[in-house]
């Protein structure tokens, strides 16, 4: 199991996959079925808190990063670099903040996108150099790794046309779809890399079958851990 250097009780699960994958509806829907009465993780004695966040925007810090983030502008394109190090800022304020501290007392952290999502945009997509990206999110997250990454696969046409479905689309949205589909490719990448912590989710279909899809993964996890 991936893990931070300290000791710690709780679990970081993450969320990771291209813009309009259904990650964000999926880790609601975990969280949901993590807090019913009846535990459904029967290798733990008793339920543990289940906190959801997401990158960028978890702290007040977050908050403002993540604005500059995605809200377009026309008048001056982000730079690159300048994205990445945003990125990173936001990571480092969460990690101190919020994802240790949770950690630490034992609770099971839902997090929307991680480091994997730096290295996969702005790596692959941006196409800034990887050994930075790598350097700046071992600082960010000073030591601190996700114990289960779920990748929401799916491939980018239907991501982009759910996106067209949705309405308005923020800044990395907006994106074309050669940069998505090589955002894709860095994911995949990463899920062969990692392959100890990261299970692929099959993101075809109904809310409800990738929901069955996601908890099944987590299940066996659970046992092997």
């Amino acid at each position: 199991m991936a893990s931070s250097a300290e000791n710690r009780t709780g679990r970081l699960i993450v969320f990771e996959g291209i813009d309009g994958c259904g990650k964000t509806t999926q880790l609601r829907r975990l969280g949901q079925w993590l807090s019913e009465p009846t535990w459904p993780l029967k290798t733990l004695p008793s339920p543990p808190k289940i906190v959801v966040t997401k990158e960028p925007g978890a702290t007040q810090l977050g908050a403002a990063l993540r604005q500059l983030l995605l809200t377009p502008n026309e008048a001056e394109a982000m730079d690159p670099t300048a994205e990445l190090l945003l990125y990173a800022a936001d990571r480092a304020q969460h990690v101190a903040c919020q994802l240790r501290p949770e950690l630490e007392a034992g609770a099971w952290i839902l997090c929307d996108r991680y480091e994997d999502s730096t290295w996969a945009y702005q790596g692959m997509g941006r196409g800034l150099e990887l050994d930075l990206i790598a350097q700046l999110n071992r600082i960010a997250t000073a030591g601190l790794q996700a114990d289960l990454t779920l990748w929401l696969d799916l491939d980018p046409e239907q991501t982009r046309q759910r996106l067209r479905d949705r309405g308005a689309a923020d800044r990395m949205e907006q994106a074309d779809a050669a940069f998505h589909q090589r955002v894709r490719q860095g994911f995949t990448q990463l899920a062969e890399r990692h392959s100890d912590r990261t299970i692929r989710i099959d993101a075809n279909g109904n809310e409800d079958t990738v929901a069955q899809r996601v908890q099944q993964a987590v299940l066996g996890w659970e046992r092997q851990n």
